[in-house]
């Protein structure tokens, strides 16, 4: 089903002309379409890797390329930075408000598509990607981690789950997870809370699932900065970790950073 999802939207833009795009103009996939910047000096023809940013609830990808100090800092890293947008004014995933009934394959084929078209288009390294995304989009990144753990190397959610409950278990190879969230967050607490005929899924709940399937060991404390962690790691040396910052429903660039960092130095991007 993946693979014909994929062509399906493959098969959409075969026949587009191949019209530039970048970090102020959309490349477009069929109905959809994704914004990219690369690296500040890239050359055009050495590969990166890349950090793929799904953003809050009626967000754009627009509006993720307005953000200069994400926009720096990937490139800092060396790294390409991919906005991409929602179906909806929300990403159409499990048990989510008026996707109740959703499996969420639409939208795991649209990131298939978006990988697929910037390594095409773009000297991006598919290999070395990692998602992210705060908010909706950090559940969003969540739903990949579980459904697309063979596409990315590495998974930061911020501040956001699933909806309602985790799955009972996921598909694909071991992910390496880093899950950083606000100890105050009324917006998207870490309880969860109701919105219309669902609810936003507990933080500790994820994790509890993602450590029984990746068959991590149990957590040990650690402080960076800002942040206090709990670092969970199993016989492959994957990483689940989960972070805590001081606030509420907030996004610091710098977050997108650490996670970025930690994976690296693990080997893994």
């Amino acid at each position: 089903m993946r693979l014909l999802s994929t062509v399906s939207f493959l098969c959409l833009t075969a026949a587009l002309p191949a019209y530039a795009c970048g970090p102020d103009t959309d490349c477009v996939l069929g109905d959809r379409h994704y914004r990219i910047a690369m690296p500040e000096g890239h050359d055009g023809t050495t590969r990166v890797p890349a950090i793929v940013f799904s953003h809050g609830y009626r967000g754009s990808a627009q509006g993720v390329m307005r953000n200069g100090s994400l926009r720096r800092m990937a490139s800092e890293l060396g790294a390409a930075l991919i906005a991409v947008k929602s179906k909806d004014d929300d990403w159409v995933i499990p048990n989510a408000p008026r996707h109740m009934d959703s499996d969420g394959a639409e939208e795991f084929a649209y990131f298939d598509a978006v990988l697929e078209d910037a390594a095409r288009r773009f000297a991006v390294d598919d290999s070395r990607v990692m998602a992210t995304g705060f908010s909706a989009g950090g559940m969003m990144t969540w739903n990949l981690a579980c459904a697309r753990s063979d596409r990315f190397a590495a998974f930061a959610p911020i501040s956001g789950t699933f909806w309602l409950t985790p799955p009972e278990t996921c598909a694909g190879p071991v992910a390496n997870v880093i899950h950083i969230h606000g100890d105050a967050d009324r917006t998207v607490p870490l309880t969860g809370r109701r919105i219309l005929q669902t609810k936003q899924g507990e933080v500790r709940e994820a994790l509890d699932m993602y450590g029984q399937y990746g068959g991590f060991g149990p957590s040990h404390p650690s402080t960076h900065d800002a942040l206090r962690c709990e670092e969970r790691r199993n016989d492959a040396e994957d990483i689940l970790d989960f972070c805590l910052f001081e606030g509420g429903h907030s996004f610091r660039t710098e977050y997108v950073r650490f996670a970025w960092e930690r994976f690296r130095q693990a080997g893994r991007l």
